[in-house]
């Protein structure tokens, strides 16, 4: 029941077998790697497991307080936990909630208007940058086709192309799962 110590979920939920076994994964790191002193404070708020194209892909949720503090050590991080989980990709996300639109004429249970950091493009957006963390996102277009759906074209920082290109086929899924949007990953060549 040691490994249930880096899962903090809310009251009345339970922990599911994977997530116990990312939780195991990320204590026995902690125990016997150099991350010893950075992960000690840290801890998950849940685990998927996903299949996409006969790969499998591990999604780490994060307190998005804690995010930050994850991003320091994620190259590290995740390498540890890709060795731990036999090739399987792993990406860290934070736990974000999205808040209904405020109706007019209607009382709102909640006592504050709702903060933009709150709302479903921002929650997107913040998915999004989250996913391809070592890379930056240095430009995003929307292109509408002639039937109407949607496709983003998200260009990254050509710094990172050797850290993540090797990864975009799962990024673009793992964000359809999540957010339902199809999204295609570029590293543009800028012409001066």
């Amino acid at each position: 029941m040691l490994s249930a110590s880096k899962i903090v979920k809310p009251p009345g939920e339970k922990h599911d077998e994977f997530e116990m076994s990312v939780s195991q994964a990320l204590l026995e790191l902690e125990m016997n790697s150099d991350l010893k002193a950075p992960l000690r404070e840290l801890h998950i708020r849940g685990a998927k497991e996903c299949d996409f194209n006969g790969r499998k892909v591990v999604i780490i949720f994060v307190p998005v307080p804690q995010l930050r503090q994850y991003q320091k050590i994620q190259v590290r991080l995740i390498r540890e936990l890709e060795k731990k989980f036999s090739g399987k990709h792993v990406v860290f996300i934070a736990q974000r909630r999205i808040l209904p639109k405020p109706k007019p004429k209607v009382v709102s249970k909640y006592k504050q208007k709702r903060p933009y950091s709150r709302t479903l493009t921002s929650v997107h957006n913040a998915i999004l940058d989250d996913l391809c963390y070592p890379a930056e996102i240095v430009g995003k277009r929307t292109k509408v086709r002639l039937d109407g759906s949607h496709l983003i074209k998200v260009h990254l920082d050509k710094n990172q192309q050797t850290n993540v290109e090797h990864k975009l086929d799962t990024f673009s899924a793992v964000y359809k799962k999540l957010c339902g949007k199809e999204v295609v990953f570029e590293f543009p060549e800028y012409m001066l």
